[in-house]
């Protein structure tokens, strides 16, 4: 299978017509003909069944368009950046961030690294899962992680990037986002929102303050769930720092406790790059200069 005969499978399912997809694509019919039946051979199934009229798309065939076209667009994707990449760059240094978690200097990293290695790309790679498997397949450069995760690996290097403390999470007219500091006491008759996969650290106050046994909980399956029903009003929630995207959106509000989040920065003990080096030191730098900023 080639582009080529994706194309011209995946125009063929838009206009289910021969003639006219192959017009639309320039080529003649019986070539594109000729193409669609070599696809359908090479996968083993009919993707299309024919007719007096034209064409029509079979059960498989719809599935399969399906996945032809989030492969096309992958594959356009792949080529846009290889050309936007060769034609500035020299080298590339990819970071893993859990969608959410923030390093919220990490623009401000790039723009300053930037000017002193121009040729150098800085690829932020957001993922559900955290990154940690792709990082150790290989497939990206650091990692923004909890040191808990990460201090017994082998062959890796960990930075110490910041300490992160607990959040209550309010919408932003609730009597509790005017405090300047969220106690234990000022939880009780209230409904917290907890699960979602917290942290260790973040599990044990939350069961602190359940077995207190003044305060209400619901379980909710992860942090978007978990913020959109504080958006509802249907509980308030705890939160590590590091999940603060900064849109203003909720009130966050520090809450007294000793439990904190250590949170690295991790790379391959095997990339000795001198750039990777200075990226690592560019936003270690910003974080130490940041003292009063809230994380």
């Amino acid at each position: 299978m080639n582009t080529k005969q994706i194309d011209y499978c995946i125009e063929l399912a838009h206009t289910l017509n021969f003639s006219r997809a192959a017009e639309n694509l320039f080529v003649s019919q019986p070539t594109f003909s000729y193409q669609i039946k070599l696809l359908e051979d090479e996968v083993g199934f009919s993707i299309f069944d024919r007719n007096g009229k034209g064409a029509a798309l079979t059960p498989a065939g719809e599935q399969f368009v399906t996945f032809l076209i989030s492969m096309r667009e992958d594959l356009k994707r792949a080529i846009e950046q290889g050309q936007n990449f060769s034609a500035k760059f020299q080298d590339d240094i990819s970071i893993s961030l859990m969608v959410r978690q923030g390093v919220y200097f990490l623009p401000e990293a790039i723009r300053l690294f930037t000017d002193t290695h121009p040729e150098v790309q800085i690829s932020p790679k957001f993922q559900y899962t955290g990154g940690l498997e792709d990082f150790l397949n290989n497939q990206t450069d650091i990692l923004f992680a909890l040191e808990e995760r990460v201090n017994r690996i082998p062959g890796i290097n960990v930075y110490k990037l910041f300490t992160s403390k607990i959040y209550l999470i309010t919408t932003k007219n609730d009597p509790l986002a005017e405090k300047n500091r969220i106690t234990e006491k000022d939880l009780y008759g209230r409904t917290l929102m907890v699960g979602g996969g917290s942290p260790p650290a973040l599990r044990s106050v939350q069961q602190r303050l359940i077995n207190s046994g003044k305060i209400q909980y619901f379980n909710s399956s992860d942090h978007d769930t978990t913020l959109t029903n504080v958006a509802a009003g249907r509980g308030v929630c705890l939160a590590p720092g590091f999940l603060n995207d900064h849109s203003d959106q909720y009130a966050w509000i520090p809450f007294e406790c000793k439990e904190s989040f250590s949170c690295v920065l991790a790379t391959h003990k095997t990339d000795s790059r001198t750039s990777l080096k200075d990226f690592i030191s560019t936003l270690i730098q910003l974080y130490q200069e940041a003292i009063a900023f809230p994380l």
